[in-house]
């Protein structure tokens, strides 16, 4: 599930695969930017921005690209298979001398001015991986709705920018309580923990292939409660639990352990 770690990976490995060549094969499947050829540019470079992803071209364009739930940038060498999807699901294609970056299944792709990318991304708050990152304003942004369930604003990319629903549930494991403990409710020593410990964890991921907020390293024991419902958690052994979380199309499944995470429950 791409969050802010994955993100950070998958900007990487376009940067590296793109940034200072020059684009020789360029193809957006939208409608609205179909036409658009960049091909003779130079990539500049890719920059992730919380969910996001930018694409800097030569002649102050960006193409904006967001995951959301199941979108991939896959990259390739000359002859190799594409194994990204069908091809009806490829979205755009950008190609150098000797690479390929097909991007899958993206809800969000749009061609924009470089110095307008704060249309797309200016709304969003720290980045828990980016040079703006500033835990005290990311904590006040949580603070701001205090009646707030605590899930469901780390998810909101307008306090900082990276969590996803792994995170959200996995912090609240850590910090002992519920996601469903309005934030104004978390006591001072963890809500001041909060912030430094989104960027360990998110830092401690963004360069493996397999996320873990555990640290063991065994095999199906690489997170604390996501996705280990009705199985017993590893710290007590309480089953552990599972609702949804969140309004309409945004609920979430959120995962914590009655015993470690005393407080509010649906």
């Amino acid at each position: 599930m791409p969050e802010g770690d994955t993100v950070w990976q998958a900007a990487k490995r376009l940067h590296d695969a793109l940034a200072g060549k020059t684009l020789t094969r360029s193809d957006l499947r939208v409608p609205r930017f179909a036409t658009a050829d960049l091909t003779g540019r130079t990539v500049l470079d890719v920059t992730p921005r919380g969910k996001h992803l930018l694409t800097r071209v030569q002649g102050g364009l960006t193409l904006h690209s967001h995951l959301r739930m199941d979108g991939a940038w896959k990259v390739y060498a000359p002859g190799q298979r594409w194994s990204g999807g069908p091809a009806h699901q490829i979205r755009a294609i950008l190609g150098t001398a000797d690479r390929t970056a097909v991007g899958y299944r993206l809800p969000v792709l749009e061609l924009l001015r470089t110095t307008d990318e704060d249309r797309a991304v200016g709304h969003l708050g720290p980045d828990l991986l980016g040079p703006d990152w500033d835990p005290d304003r990311a904590l006040a942004n949580l603070l701001r709705d205090p009646g707030r369930p605590l899930g469901e604003a780390l998810l909101d990319q307008r306090n900082l920018a990276g969590i996803g629903n792994v995170y959200k549930s996995e912090l609240c494991f850590l910090l002992g309580v519920t996601p469903w403990l309005p934030v104004g409710g978390l006591p001072a020593d963890r809500a001041a923990r909060l912030a430094p410990l989104a960027k360990k964890l998110l830092e401690a991921n963004r360069e493996r292939p397999i996320r873990t907020t555990t640290g063991t390293g065994r095999r199906g024991q690489d997170l604390f409660v996501y996705g280990r419902a009705p199985r017993p958690c590893l710290r007590c052994g309480t089953p552990v639990r599972v609702a949804d979380q969140g309004d309409g199309s945004r609920q979430r499944p959120t995962y914590w352990c009655p015993t470690c995470q005393p407080g509010p429950t649906p």
